[in-house]
């Protein structure tokens, strides 16, 4: 049998093509379902990656709040001595009222308060909320470790409710980074640390509910992170942090029936409270850039009206003071303040936030638009931005008092009280009778007494009232007598005092021991 060439020549290749048909045909099928399988694997790995076991997150806030807790901090405050005498008013004839009007002529204790607050800065600026320090004229910082230094309040911002503190503890200290609010999103993990109560360094986790809430009591420049962590009185000012262990907000309020938590907190992102920071930080105060108007925003309604292409715009309702910035450049009530420097205008809160961030004196472009003759002109004018006004905060030393005419002598208060001598008033209000020494009349809440405590620590050491009877071994008889000793103690030397106070529930003279190291 003899086999044609020519024919096997086009019989081989054709069946190699049709084997290598259905190879590749197999191959693909194949290559397809191993495909599919290992995609269904990956996707399956990501949504394992993704569904984090209740172990796995316990550890991640184990983590963070280690990461943090040394930055956090408790402040206590002391307020000012309220003001509820009754000075002037002649004392009652009645026996049974001479003790409560006695009481009533007797300075009060100063009101004390709890907050939080986290380091910024190793050198030791704290930033906390300024409802916690406001009117404070003493406030103590409280490190985890247990230390306590005296807080001096740098400044201050009553629009986000932003005070920046400063202690000084002769080394650097531990803090916590800002993180960029601008990217927290709606159910991701935070965790909220802080003072609730006085209880310090307590962790709660919760999740965010939603980003730039407003509130009613908030201003202007504050748009909230809504979370559920739990957030209670005394958490004020503490950190509100993301799951890298960076700030994102600062807690500030709650919204409440019972003025406890409800499962909604809200804190100032990060990014509004960075920038008071670092102006508070390099110039001890805040400056907001200001047109000097009164807005309202565009709505559908007026640019159906004004035959706007769209509802956006800010609507200059009135220039109440020619002077101003946008006086001097020439708005005018009725104006649509359009694009801000170029940037295009949502409504009348997004241009008051882009001119506060506007550095006072700088010369910015504005287009708006003018009814004129029924028709909306477009015009563009260069606004000099001015100063946004501001409550003044007195930060430090109190306001300069005019003195009264004649020589008077200053009264002296060493360790910050001021004593008396024993009078027929002070021996019925406090059961002195044939007792010796000088009474505390009043103690000034600034000064580093007023954090003395008890020896069982549960309260003061020292109350107005209190008779002292002797200091370090020596017998106190007059105010001459014990101002001698105090003016040879110095900083570091060590105080004993033998004290008496009459004890209204018991209805007995009780002896104390009072210790302590003079500051």
């Amino acid at each position: 049998m003899t086999i044609d060439r020519k024919e096997s020549k086009k019989a081989l290749p054709r069946a190699g093509r049709m084997w290598l048909a259905n190879f590749i045909l197999m191959f693909f099928v194949f290559g397809v379902s191993a495909n599919f399988s290992i995609a269904q694997v990956n996707n399956t790995e990501k949504v394992r990656d993704l569904s984090a076991t209740p172990e796995r997150l316990s550890a991640s806030f184990a983590q963070v709040s280690k990461k943090v807790e040394l930055a956090v901090v408790n402040i206590d405050t002391k307020g000012k001595v309220p003001e509820i005498t009754s000075k002037g008013v002649k004392p009652p004839e009645d026996a049974d009222d001479i003790m409560e009007f006695f009481r009533r002529q007797m300075p009060q204790r100063p009101s004390s308060a709890v907050g939080s607050g986290f380091i910024v800065d190793k050198r030791g600026y704290i930033l906390t909320n300024f409802h916690v320090v406001e009117d404070a004229s003493r406030v103590l910082v409280r490190l985890q470790s247990g230390e306590e230094f005296v807080g001096k309040i740098i400044g201050a911002d009553q629009e986000t409710d932003l005070a920046v503190l400063k202690i000084d503890t002769g080394r650097d200290l531990p803090f916590i980074k800002f993180g960029n609010s601008d990217n927290a999103q709606v159910g991701d993990w935070v965790l909220a640390i802080g003072s609730p109560f006085g209880l310090a360094q307590t962790v709660t986790a919760g999740i965010i509910s939603q980003t730039k809430r407003e509130t009613p009591y908030a201003s202007l420049f504050q748009k909230f992170i809504q979370t559920d962590a739990a957030i209670n009185r005394g958490n004020s000012g503490g950190p509100l942090v993301n799951m890298d262990g960076e700030v994102i907000g600062i807690n500030s309020q709650i919204a409440t029936s019972t003025g406890d938590y409800n499962g909604i907190g809200f804190a100032l992102p990060s990014n509004e409270a960075t920038n008071v920071y670092n102006q508070i930080v390099q110039t001890g105060k805040v400056k907001r850039g200001y047109l000097g108007v009164i807005l309202d925003s565009v709505r559908a309604e007026f640019a159906k009206v004004y035959e706007l292409p769209e509802a956006r715009g800010a609507i200059v309702t009135d220039v109440r003071d020619p002077k101003s910035a946008a006086g001097s450049a020439g708005l005018q009530a009725g104006d649509v303040i359009l694009e801000y420097n170029g940037e295009k205008v949502a409504g009348a809160q997004d241009l008051i936030q882009k001119v506060a961030q506007t550095e006072p004196l700088k010369e910015i472009n504005l287009l708006y638009v003018r009814d004129s003759g029924g028709r909306m002109e477009r015009k563009t004018t260069i606004v000099k931005v001015g100063e946004r006004p501001t409550k003044t905060i007195n930060i430090g030393d109190e306001p300069a008092r005019k003195l009264p005419v004649g020589d008077q002598k200053k009264q002296t208060e060493p360790f910050g009280l001021t004593l008396g001598e024993i009078t027929p008033q002070i021996v019925a209000l406090y059961k002195l009778e044939d007792k010796k020494g000088i009474v505390v009349k009043n103690i000034n809440p600034a000064s580093f007494i007023a954090d003395v405590k008890s020896s069982n620590g549960t309260g003061a050491a020292l109350n107005e009232g209190d008779l002292i009877q002797r200091i370090n071994r020596v017998s106190v008889t007059d105010l001459k007598t014990f101002n001698e000793v105090a003016a040879k103690l110095k900083k570091g030397d060590a105080v004993v005092l033998q004290i008496q106070n009459y004890d209204f529930q018991t209805g007995s003279l009780q002896h104390r021991i009072v210790q302590f190291t003079v500051q």
